[in-house]
C-alpha cells in the first residue's frame, strides 16, 4: 500500500491544533499515512518559523498542513513565503482572522480551512495562567469535536490523502466553517441536539469578539480583566451546551461514529453495540 506523508507545522496555538494529527489516526493503526509534526510552541515570530519550518522538509512530505492563529502576522506570513518557494502543496488551517486572507491564499495556490468558531484566548497577564489556558482549550476542543468541526477538517484531509494514494489530480480545500456548516453537514439526528450544537458554536464566535476587545482595544485593567473572565465563562457554557447535544443523541442510541480503517477509509456506525461498516446506506437499511 502506498503510504502518504503528511507534514504538520504548528505555529502558536488555536483550539484545532493540539489534537490535529490524532484526528487522522485515532486508533494509531492506519497503514496508508505517515505523519510528522514540527512546532514553534506558543510563539509566532518570524525567526522561530525560519528555524523550525525547514525541519519538516527533511521528512519529504507529500503535502503540508500549516496551522496557526491569525496568518497575517509575521510568523505565518514568513511561513507562506517559505512554502511558496518550496512549491509543496499546502493547506492553511486558521481562525476567523484568516478569512481576510482568503483571496491571497487562493492567488498563492494554498488551500485553507478557516474555523470561525475557534476563538482567541483571554491572554491578559492578570488573568491567564497555565491552568486557565488548559481549561479554555479543553472547552473549545469539546465544542469543535462535538459540533462536527473536527470531522469536516479530517474529511478534507482524507480527500487529499486518497488522491495521493490513487495518483489522482486534486484541489486543495477552500472551506470556511461557520454555523451554517454545522446545520447543513451535521451528524445529529435529533433537531434539539442540532440547535444546541449550533448555539455552542455561535457562542465560541462571541468569545473571540469579546477577547479581541479585551486583549487589543481596552487599556484599562478594570475593563479588560472582567471581559476576559466573561469570555472564558462563555467558553464553559458553550462546552456544556455541546455536551448536552451529544447526550441527547446518546439517549436515543443515535450517536454517529466514523472511525478510520487501517486503509484510511472511514467506517460508520450509529448503534453503540453494532460494529462499524464501510457503507452508511446499508447500515441504515439494516
Amino acid at each position: 500500500m502506498k503510504k502518504v506523508k503528511i507534514g504538520i507545522f504548528k505555529c502558536g496555538n488555536i483550539g484545532t491544533a493540539p489534537l490535529l494529527e490524532l484526528l487522522f489516526d485515532e486508533l494509531a493503526d492506519r497503514e496508508d499515512i505517515s505523519v510528522r509534526t514540527v512546532t514553534t510552541g506558543a510563539k509566532m515570530l518570524a525567526e522561530e518559523v525560519e528555524e523550525a519550518l525547514p525541519k519538516i522538509f527533511d521528512f519529504n512530505p507529500d503535502f503540508i498542513i500549516f496551522i496557526s492563529p491569525n496568518p497575517a502576522v509575521q510568523g505565518p506570513k514568513r511561513a507562506r513565503e517559505i512554502l511558496l518557494e518550496k512549491k509543496i502543496p499546502s493547506v492553511f488551517i486558521s481562525d476567523a482572522p484568516g478569512k481576510r486572507l482568503k483571496e491571497e491564499f487562493e492567488t498563492q495556490g494554498f488551500g485553507y480551512i478557516i474555523v470561525m468558531g475557534d476563538p482567541l484566548i483571554g491572554a491578559r497577564k492578570e488573568f491567564l495562567d497555565p491552568a486557565e489556558m488548559a481549561i479554555f482549550n479543553s472547552n473549545i476542543i469539546k465544542v469543535l469535536a462535538i459540533t462536527g468541526v473536527y470531522r469536516m477538517i479530517y474529511q478534507e484531509i482524507d480527500k487529499i490523502v486518497h488522491c495521493f494514494k490513487e495518483d489522482l489530480t486534486f484541489e486543495l480545500p477552500r472551506l470556511i466553517i461557520d454555523t451554517d456548516n454545522i446545520r447543513d453537514n451535521s451528524d445529529f439526528r435529533n433537531p434539539y441536539a442540532l440547535v444546541k450544537a449550533m448555539a455552542a458554536y455561535e457562542l465560541t464566535k462571541k468569545i473571540a469578539e469579546i477577547n479581541t476587545r479585551a486583549c487589543f482595544m481596552e487599556k484599562d485593567k478594570e475593563k479588560y480583566i472582567p471581559l476576559v473572565a466573561c469570555a472564558h465563562e462563555i467558553a464553559q457554557v458553550a462546552a456544556n451546551l455541546a455536551e448536552e447535544a451529544r447526550e441527547i443523541e446518546k439517549y436515543a442510541d443515535t450517536l454517529v461514529r466514523r472511525p478510520h480503517s487501517k486503509e484510511g477509509k472511514l467506517k460508520f456506525k450509529e448503534k453503540l453495540m453494532l460494529p462499524p461498516t464501510f457503507n452508511e446506506e446499508n447500515y441504515e437499511n439494516g
